[in-house]
């Protein structure tokens, strides 16, 4: 998947070969210019591309061949049945973003919490004890990713992952966009949703250093108030990072490409032939509207 100015894109190979999928993009921002303030806009733009990748997967899923589709859960020929196709469609992607968000908030925000707040006893100091609720919600987010890359599926992921940071440095570079030209490109790029939630985490540690409640139900419900403010804070670090190019926003970015080596691997000819495809569909016309 590949998203421009104005157009997204998804590509996918098939037995009949590459099928593309190209919708126009519509900021909720131009509904409603406040979100698209610094900081408010991290959010909205968190959740807007989760939602736009659920529905990628999930176009994904219905080009295959209806041998190796996967049969829908009970709860997904419920809402089919009960909703006509539309209002079905968006009630299972609401369904699946809401359902991610909950799940990284309790594995990545509220369980390092709550094992932090087994510390207490021993550890009197607010700021050490958010420290050690750092680290253990950093080593829970390397664990998992650790995890989640021996799994096949996610093993040949990475690797399309790869294929479409090795496109995007191709177009960056001012390069016709080729096969060749890209194979030879980094797979780590400083734009990366790793990287963005890698700045989560550490921007997680200093926003709730700023709570120091001892009980432990209020600190996790102050948890995820602050949460917005995290996600917003980052995205305006990731943003500028992805502008500039100075020792700032070199070491802003190395944390997140060095754990990217996780989540990208190298990609073969085929898979750069779909990322390259996909990125074609979504250029703009005029230049320099893709700044970033």
């Amino acid at each position: 998947m590949m998203r421009g100015p104005d157009r997204e894109a998804v590509v996918v190979r098939t037995p009949d070969g590459l099928k593309t999928k190209v919708d126009e993009l519509h900021p909720v921002r131009e509904k409603c210019s406040v979100l698209g303030w610094p900081i408010i806009r991290g959010t909205v733009n968190f959740i807007d591309s989760m939602v736009h990748g659920v529905r990628a997967l999930t176009y994904s899923a219905e080009c295959q061949p209806e041998d190796e589709q996967e049969q829908p859960s009970k709860l997904d020929l419920w809402i089919e049945k009960h909703f006509p196709g539309d209002t079905a469609d968006k009630l299972i992607t609401g369904l699946a973003v809401v359902l991610g968000i909950v799940l990284a908030v309790a594995l990545f925000i509220l369980l390092p919490t709550v094992l932090a707040g087994l510390f207490s006893r021993f550890v009197g100091n607010g700021v050490v004890r958010n420290l050690i609720e750092g680290v253990i919600r950093i080593g829970i987010f390397l664990a998992y990713m650790k995890l989640v890359s021996k799994m096949k599926e996610i093993s040949r992921i990475w690797r399309y992952h790869g294929a479409e940071h090795k496109t995007i440095y191709c177009y960056e570079a001012g390069l016709p966009l080729t096969v060749e030209n890209a194979r030879i490109q980094k797979k780590e790029h400083p734009r990366c949703g790793t990287s963005f939630l890698f700045i989560v985490m550490i921007v997680s540690i200093l926003v709730f250093s700023l709570v120091r409640w001892q009980n432990v139900w209020l600190r996790m419900l102050l948890r995820i108030a602050l949460l917005p403010v995290v996600v917003g804070i980052s995205y305006e670090i990731i943003k500028y990072a992805g502008r500039h190019d100075n020792w700032l926003t070199a070491a802003l970015s190395a944390p997140g490409k060095a754990l990217q080596k996780l989540t990208t691997a190298e990609p073969d000819d085929s898979m750069l032939e779909v990322a390259i495809a996909a990125l074609k569909l979504v250029l703009p016309e005029e230049k320099g509207s893709d700044a970033w």
